[in-house]
């Protein structure tokens, strides 16, 4: 499929495409790799430059479905040679420590990836090896006439400050939480449910190699800490705060303070200690549009639903969009099938309800000691001891942690 550029009034260059794609994150860049890969022109609109969402620090894990099937599409290259392998994390609580082999228990495993090296993957092959088209740097994106079987997206053009307009057939809204396409949804046509779980997190990286074999969650009276590995040099800590609070207080030393006193336990070694190269506080929240389009504008990833970093599932839900989406596009578009643009919403958020309501069980095992309420307290300890003591919790937990649910 190609280009056609009739002429028309409202735009000095108008053009037509199958496809516009609203944002150049994993679901968006994946969506239109999916499509280029069968040979469905797409233009891809990010107001970021290249350099930015190359270099934006974003999470790390990915699910091991997700890798696979980005090796399927052939745009796990990179990754399968660079991640790290984790077949295990481990809990400190009251004193002590607890290996949860998970890799044993399944047989499957986590990859660490940082999120910016999946983008930097997928933006080359897109835009270098399957030629694709993506414009960078643009503004006030606006999305026009959804709910007809003409829809279009126009945008200033960074360099001439004039208004584009492109005629599709299908709006990808792949922009996340705070882009334009998920306010582009009616409200009497969609139901936005969201939770605030009054905490934050001090989300700290540090230029320290890591202190652990494996991904670390304390569970703590004084709040949760956690640690995860980013690379050989680099990583990532995360401290439960106030929501709301002001990163500048946490200075250096009461961040290691903090860390040691919530991460520690009987026989560990002491943490490794570096410079803090980036201190920010998230404020831990979701929320889930439903449906997941309207007419033909279908949302993926951020922009339909937001999951708390708490089980690290938000890279592995944009993923699962994506490769739907895609795929179900590409049967429109090529084979005049409609079953997968049909039931996509569906079909999506029968994944993302469950990887919701697993954020919100492990932020009570994780949160529930630091509440000051001791019910809260001895339920924690309740959960987590059942983890380590019941073969089938502790294959449920794994179930979820990993995503291998088969109903999915």
């Amino acid at each position: 499929m190609t280009f056609t550029s009739p002429h028309h009034p409202d735009s000095p260059s108008p053009q037509h495409c199958p496809v516009v794609v609203v944002g150049a994150g994993p679901a968006g860049l994946t969506v239109g790799n999916v499509l280029r890969a069968a040979g469905v022109a797409c233009v891809v609109l990010e107001t970021g430059t290249r350099e930015f969402i190359e270099q934006r620090p974003r999470a790390g894990i990915v699910e091991e479905w997700a890798v696979r099937a980005l090796q399927r599409r052939g745009l796990a290259g990179n990754l399968l040679e660079r991640a790290q392998r984790h077949t295990q994390c481990e809990f400190r609580f009251g004193g002590d420590r607890y290996r949860f082999l998970y890799g044993e228990l399944t047989g499957r495993h986590h990859f660490v990836y940082p999120q910016p090296l999946l983008v930097t993957d997928l933006v080359h092959e897109y835009a270098d090896v399957r030629g694709g088209d993506i414009r960078f740097g643009v503004r006030d994106v606006r999305l026009h006439d959804l709910d007809s079987d003409r829809p279009s997206v126009s945008y200033l053009d960074p360099e001439t400050g004039r208004r584009q307009l492109l005629h599709c057939d299908f709006v990808a809204g792949c922009d996340g939480a705070r882009g334009v396409t998920r306010t582009a949804l009616p409200a009497d046509r969609a139901r936005v449910a969201r939770h605030d779980y009054g905490i934050g997190w001090l989300a700290l990286l540090a230029e320290a190699p890591p202190s652990s074999d494996c991904v670390l969650f304390g569970v703590h009276p004084r709040g949760f800490a956690g640690h995860m590995a980013r690379s050989p040099e680099v990583t990532r800590y995360y401290l439960q705060c106030p929501p709301g609070d002001d990163p500048g207080n946490w200075p250096h030393d009461r961040v290691w303070t903090e860390l040691r006193q919530r991460l520690g336990a009987a026989g560990v070694p002491p943490l490794t200690e570096g410079r803090l190269i980036e201190k920010r506080v998230l404020d831990m929240h979701d929320y889930v549009v439903e449906p997941m389009a309207y007419g033909r504008l279908f949302l993926a990833g951020d922009a339909a639903h937001l999951v708390a970093p708490i089980a690290a599932k938000g890279m592995n839900l944009a993923l699962h969009d994506a490769f739907l989406l895609g795929d179900a596009l590409v049967d429109h578009l090529t084979k005049n099938d409609d079953r997968g643009l049909d039931d996509y919403s569906e079909a999506c958020l029968r994944r993302v309800w469950d990887y919701q309501e697993f954020s919100h069980w492990l932020s009570e095992v994780y949160h529930g000691a630091a509440t000051g309420d001791p019910f809260r307290a001895g339920t924690t300890l309740a959960r987590l001891r059942r983890l380590f003591t019941s073969p089938v919790a502790a294959a449920a937990f794994a179930e979820q942690y990993l995503g291998t649910a088969a109903h999915h």
